[in-house]
């Protein structure tokens, strides 16, 4: 297994570290600056600067790189990484300015591999051109989602008029609350009384069908989220779709998103490490320019012991992603479970370390708004919860190992 970047993925690297330098970085100011003019008046509306930021990715031919086949830029998840990673050092611009972000992301794969030919043109399409945008409703607030087999939404078909009706409350639909958002994949219960995995189904619903409902936007750690689309509650109250807008099999639910959720994993744990090392760039320069009890911060005992172990924590779960993204490539989703629990814990657990220590070196303003890190630290937060809980993915690997050990 060879984790050296190829002379391709070092010219990628190159053009997206370009953007980063000359136009996300230098806009991020201008995007806060919107957002808070807007606040009153229109709080989950895009600031324009972000339209302004997609056409020059799209200028630049940065667009859709996730996506490896011919609608993206046809790199490996191995590839991809690099490049995901950097736009994790502007998580709140550059994803979504380069047609990257989730839930948009998993949904267009999702749409790509299991949807009918009229939904997925109708649908993925505008997605991959980056004209509306997307939400994934999974979680429930009645019940323990982190348990997908919980899952209480109705998903049921009216044979009479050949209809899915949908019946439900979900809430951490993430995107829902973005105006341009139009489209929603929910997971429901189709057949209460099948077996374990074959209990769920998807289906695509548009958010203008009479019948659903968008109550409120959940805020994270008090950031709304707005600018980013939100996370909606959502009352899905008998709502009414053609039967072909069901993804995939009846009753297959389950497997699909586990399928949309292993790319999806990865590259939020991607993305981390560039969030992690945003936090260490600003902490290793804070500590350099500061003096406390006669010395500078960065001479002090602990702070080196904060940069130290930032390093060696950011280096080891930056090799586990990408030997993740390898077995991803090498031998699939499934044969690479262990590894995506493995970086589903380790990386979240990395990052929030790392950008926690950085706030403490910048003392008060590291928990205001005048650097980015409360920011950053509420998004690798809730990264610890977000496809998946901790607890969940340790208990999922245990099995997984523990099996191999069984007696003969």
């Amino acid at each position: 297994m060879d984790f050296g970047y190829s002379s391709t993925v070092e010219q990628w690297r190159a053009r997206v570290q370009d953007f980063l330098d000359d136009v996300i970085l230098p806009a991020e100011a201008t995007f806060h600056a919107q957002v808070a003019e807007q606040a009153q008046s229109n709080p989950w509306g895009r600031p324009p600067v972000m339209e302004e930021l997609k056409a020059q990715a799209r200028e630049r031919g940065l667009w859709n790189l996730f996506l490896p086949g011919e609608r993206g830029a046809g790199l490996t998840n191995l590839e991809y990484a690099p490049l995901a990673e950097l736009s994790g050092r502007s998580p709140m611009l550059a994803p979504e300015a380069m047609n990257c972000a989730a839930p948009d992301t998993g949904n267009m794969e999702v749409l790509a591999h299991f949807a009918r030919p009229a939904v997925r043109e109708r649908w993925l399409t505008p997605l991959l051109e980056g004209t509306i945008r997307s939400a994934y409703s999974m979680t429930e607030p009645d019940v323990a989602s982190s348990d997908a087999n919980n899952i209480a939404c109705r998903v049921e078909l009216d044979e009479a008029t050949d209809e899915i009706v949908v019946t439900g409350r979900k809430w951490w639909s993430s995107g829902a609350m973005a105006p341009e958002c139009k489209v929603a994949i929910v997971m429901g219960l189709s057949a209460p009384d099948g077996e374990r995995h074959q209990r769920h189904s998807m289906v695509v619903v548009p958010l203008d069908t009479p019948g659903v409902r968008i109550e409120r936007g959940t805020h994270v750690l008090g950031y709304s989220d707005g600018p980013h689309g939100g996370h909606a509650e959502i009352l899905y109250d008998g709502v009414r779709v053609p039967r072909e807008n069901l993804l995939g099999e009846w009753n297959a639910g389950f497997a699909i998103g586990q399928a949309r959720l292993g790319p999806g994993r990865i590259h939020h744990c991607m993305r981390l490490i560039g969030m992690a090392e945003r936090a260490y760039d600003l902490m290793c320069e804070r500590v350099q320019t500061r003096e406390a009890f006669g010395k500078p911060i960065a001479a002090q005992g602990v702070v080196q012991d904060w940069i130290a172990r930032s390093r060696i924590w950011i280096e080891q779960t930056r090799l586990l992603v990408l030997k993740t993204a390898w077995l991803m490539d090498t031998v699939g989703n499934r044969g690479a479970a262990v590894e995506i629990s493995a970086i589903k814990v380790a990386v979240p657990e990395m990052a929030t370390w790392v950008i926690d220590r950085a706030m403490q070196a910048y003392g008060g303003m590291g928990v205001c708004q005048d650097t980015p890190l409360p920011e950053l630290y509420a998004q690798a937060r809730m990264l610890h919860l977000a496809d998946g809980p901790d607890e969940v993915h340790t208990m999922s690997l245990a099995r997984r190992e523990l099996r191999r050990y069984r007696p003969a």
